[in-house]
């Protein structure tokens, strides 16, 4: 499976992400932001602490989503 190298937030509580073959890709967090513990990140302080942990992204607050996750769900950067 493909493994996050770098991510980007943007204000839109999107995250550009780029996998390690150097594909890159938008994930949109906005329908997690409802739910359980990510309800935290819509406070935008918290959003932007996003960063790549063992292939997925993670955040200071403690969540994170995996590499299958972010690659299903995200679509190619255009």
């Amino acid at each position: 499976m493909l493994e996050v190298i770098e991510s980007k937030p943007n204000p839109d509580f999107t995250i550009i992400l780029t996998f390690d073959n150097n594909e890159r890709r938008v994930f949109d967090l906005k329908p997690y932001l409802v739910i359980g513990v990510f309800k935290q990140l819509q406070k935008p302080e918290c959003f932007i602490t996003v960063k790549p942990f063992f292939g997925g992204i993670a955040w200071d607050t403690g969540q994170d989503l995996s590499p299958e996750t972010l690659y299903i769900e995200s679509k190619p950067l255009t």
